[in-house]
């Protein structure tokens, strides 16, 4: 699937928000994507904001208005973003990982992370953005986020964001091409395949605290599905649950 040209912003409040408006104003293609060497206003899960040195990473966020996907199925495009971000970022180091829901991991430190914004009309998706901010060239992080990582303090190189992009999008283009097909059990079936911490028993904290378990499955839903040390299947929404590091 073909995507258009990424719009260049040299700087937003943040692209999601940006290209929201472009979107609100008048429909765009599927993958219309926006970029931005710095964001005033970066948005990241749970309300928190992204640490971003000016110029130093990439800061992007695509569009795609789904043909026919109900809202049990919204998952499929947070499963897309991660496998195309976990696919451009394994060809320029190994130990690539998928943090449940979306995040990306280099072994056990965060990479980069995603923001999905859907609209709906009725039960189906009409709309849904996703922006995600990669950790490229930033020597230092200063806030108390417990675990970044960059891409260039994992090889030692400098990347240019626009060409990272290309890979993305490529990826994504590939990943959502799957999706408009049909093909959901693929998709599915290799995020399974990337995630971290994949096997083993590791430790987990709900609302009652902390306990040792092993990822048994992922739902349909997104619902993560745990098997802790008594064999006891414990299953939990985002936000419900989070990984010790």
């Amino acid at each position: 699937m073909k995507y258009p040209k990424p719009i260049y912003l040299q700087e937003t409040t943040s692209t999601n928000s940006y290209l929201a408006a472009l979107c609100d104003h008048e429909p765009q293609a599927n993958l219309t994507c926006v970029y931005s060497a710095y964001q005033t206003a970066g948005r990241g899960q749970r309300g928190n904001t992204w640490e971003s040195e000016p110029g130093a990473n990439l800061l992007f966020s695509f569009v795609v208005y789904p043909s026919s996907l109900k809202a049990e199925q919204q998952f499929l495009l947070s499963q897309v973003t991660a496998l195309a971000l976990a696919d451009a970022l394994s060809a320029h180091t190994d130990s690539i990982s998928i943090k449940w829901p979306n995040d990306i991991y280099w072994r056990d430190r965060k990479l980069c992370g995603t923001l999905i914004e859907n609209d709906w009309d009725g039960a189906y998706v009409s709309r849904s953005i996703s922006g995600t901010g990669i950790n490229l060239n930033q020597k230092r992080f200063v806030s108390n986020a417990p675990n970044p990582v960059s891409l260039t303090q994992i090889t030692g190189l400098l990347y240019n964001p626009a060409t990272i992009l290309e890979q993305v999008m490529e990826r994504t283009s590939w990943y959502y091409g799957l999706l408009e097909a049909g093909c959901t059990d693929e998709i599915a079936q290799q995020y399974k395949q990337m995630l971290y911490r994949k096997t083993g028993f590791h430790p987990y904290r709900d609302g009652k605290g902390r306990f040792i378990a092993r990822i048994h499955d992922i739902e349909p839903s997104g619902r993560l599905v745990l098997e802790d040390e008594k064999g006891t299947l414990r299953k939990y929404l985002f936000k419900e649950v989070s990984f010790e590091l």
